[in-house]
């Protein structure tokens, strides 16, 4: 039965901004649960695997939670760049391209609701701002870009820019960008904290 079939994972580590593990959930882009170690994040990926569905299938998403054990298939570590593993290197579908680009709006809409609640936090995501810019410039080939006055121009104006180059991109990259992306805004959105630190 399909449902009973191991999952894969992809191990980060060094991951920003705090240096812990992220465990990734292959099936799911953007599911990922945050931890000190390694061991820690794969323990907790099944109950997030259930959190993140269900945050899905709230706004709308026809996804089915895949059951079954959890196993790492590949670790590597944040360097200058986030981690990319070798599924990173195949192409989505139209499908999959257009659901994932949903995904990451429903995820850029949790946290545009924490931070109006929550002002404050824009200037302790700077982190995220620098991985937005520098997934963009790995995308469409440009420099980062410079800084704006205020840390949440600067957060939005990273983000559109990011959105413009996952919508204008063919390349292989595109998964990887989508996989931090969405995972990093749900973290950082979802008040996880360690974000808060």
């Amino acid at each position: 039965m399909a449902g009973t079939l191991p999952h894969a994972v992809f191990i980060e580590t060094g991951a920003p901004p705090d240096g812990g593990a992220v465990a990734f959930a292959a099936e799911l882009p953007g599911c990922a649960a945050f931890a000190d170690t390694p061991e820690t994040a794969v323990t907790a990926l099944p109950a997030r695997v259930a959190a993140f569905t269900s945050w899905l299938r709230d706004h709308g998403h026809d996804v089915s939670e895949p059951v079954g054990n959890w196993y790492e298939v590949e670790r590597a570590a944040a360097g200058e760049r986030r981690a990319e593993f070798s599924l990173d290197d195949l192409d989505p579908s139209p499908h999959e391209r257009g659901r994932w680009l949903e995904w990451l709006e429903l995820a850029r809409e949790d946290l545009a609701v924490r931070l109006d609640h929550e002002p404050a936090l824009a200037s302790r995501l700077g982190w995220l701002t620098a991985q937005d810019r520098a997934l963009a410039a790995g995308l469409d080939g440009s420099p980062p870009g410079s800084a704006l006055a205020a840390p949440i121009d600067e957060l939005y104006a990273a983000r559109d820019r990011l959105e413009s180059a996952l919508r204008d991109t063919r390349q292989g990259s595109f998964r990887a960008a989508m996989r931090i992306a969405i995972a990093d805004d749900l973290r950082a959105g979802m008040g996880s904290p360690d974000i808060a630190r």
